[in-house]
């Protein structure tokens, strides 16, 4: 294998792991602080997850000659940001954690558990996705109501890079939002001053209400929006993975990664698609080395986590939040896109957006394991419906 055609694979994934990386972190920080996390935790969460990521992607890609691109939750971080504290705190949302990275083992193990996720409708996945996200996504709009002259110049830059350079959207608009932060002397004190955080371990707790309102949910999401999506990514480009060795690397490296912070590890669905296409190199069969150089950039972008949650936590709440929610302006669209697009489904579509999006917690169950009841419940009583009505 020549230098040239090495050359082309690392440098296309070097720019992935970046982009990813940068449009994608905040987002894993506000959710682990959301549910409890000290700075030091939040960090450590952090850099577990660019470890998991190398390593799993590593040992698939170079298994299989494909490119496996592994990621973390970004969905599932959105989740953990709408979903707020929860029972029991930090440990019991640890366990959460591990329980949907072992339900994505069981996935893996057992075929038709696989099989009754799959039969999940898609459309309300989806609204379940949407629900979770709308909050999240309306922090921009919070921003420009709080700290105009903060949030305004970080929407403009997100908005002319989204028209001329939309991968660098998020980015760009990250670098614009540290110097205006900068510039406005709101920079504070961080709460970790680390650049090198060690991995700080927490014992989980279980607490049923948090295992099925967080857990759950969590493993839905991640499934439906990252897993199935990437492999449809894969799919696209002419690679058929087995699903087995996916499920028990992404769910089994969450499982020992929650007591440390990782909320979810899953095939990467938007990076993914810039490692298998023609991009990364025109042929096939050496586009693994993308993936590979990904993950690997991940790392090393991993190993600041301490230094990057000391910015974040030192940056004005609402700005960082105000990025995360432009970051997912687009999974927002597709979503929503997705569950209104069968009109049969459409009006329990709509019922678990709605009250996934609601925030309420029931007997301690956080809103979007009851979206998902509640348009189950719907599209069964619609089932039942007497034809004409």
């Amino acid at each position: 294998m020549g230098g040239a055609g090495v050359a082309q694979p690392v440098l296309a994934g070097v720019a992935t792991a970046v982009i990813g990386f940068a449009s994608a972190f905040t987002i894993v920080l506000s959710g682990l602080g959301a549910v409890g996390a000290s700075a030091a935790q939040a960090a450590s969460g952090l850099l577990v997850l660019c470890i998991a990521t190398a390593v799993v992607t590593a040992i698939l890609s170079l298994r299989t000659r494909m490119p496996i691109s592994v990621g973390w939750s970004t969905p599932g971080a959105a989740l953990l940001v709408s979903a707020g504290a929860v029972e029991g705190g930090y440990p019991a949302a640890l366990g959460a954690f591990a329980l949907a990275g072992g339900l994505t083992v069981a996935a893996g193990l057992w075929r038709r558990f696989g099989e009754w996720i799959a039969a999940i409708p898609g459309a309300l996945a989806s609204a379940l996705l949407a629900g979770v996200l709308l909050p999240v996504c309306l922090a921009p709009v919070r921003a420009v109501a709080q700290r105009p002259e903060l949030a305004l110049p970080v929407i403009v830059a997100w908005a002319l890079l989204s028209r001329f350079a939309p991968r660098w959207s998020i980015p760009g608009a990250l670098v614009v939002a540290a110097a205006a932060i900068g510039l406005s002397g709101d920079l504070g004190a961080g709460a970790w001053a680390d650049p090198l955080p060690p991995l700080v371990a927490t014992a989980p707790a279980f607490v049923p209400a948090t295992l099925v309102g967080l857990g759950v949910p969590l493993f839905l999401v991640t499934m439906a929006s990252q897993n199935l999506a990437g492999l449809s990514v894969l799919g696209l480009h002419g690679y058929r993975p087995a699903l087995r060795p996916i499920f028990l690397g992404t769910g089994g490296a969450t499982v020992l990664g929650a007591p440390f912070g990782a909320h979810g590890l899953n095939l990467a669905a938007i990076t993914a698609a810039l490692v298998a296409g023609p991009g990364a190199h025109p042929d096939p069969r050496r586009r693994w080395i993308a993936a590979v150089a990904a993950g690997t950039t991940v790392l090393v972008l991993g190993l600041g986590a301490g230094l990057i949650t000391s910015l974040v936590a030192a940056s004005p709440e609402i700005v960082v939040a105000a990025v995360a929610g432009l970051a997912l302006l687009g999974a927002l669209a597709a979503a929503l896109a997705a569950a209104l697009e069968e009109p049969a489904r459409r009006e329990a579509a709509v019922v678990t957006f709605v009250v996934s999006a609601s925030g309420v917690t029931l007997l301690g169950i956080s809103s979007p394991f009851w979206g998902l009841v509640a348009g189950l419940a719907v599209l069964g009583l619609q089932r039942g419906r007497p034809r004409g009505q």
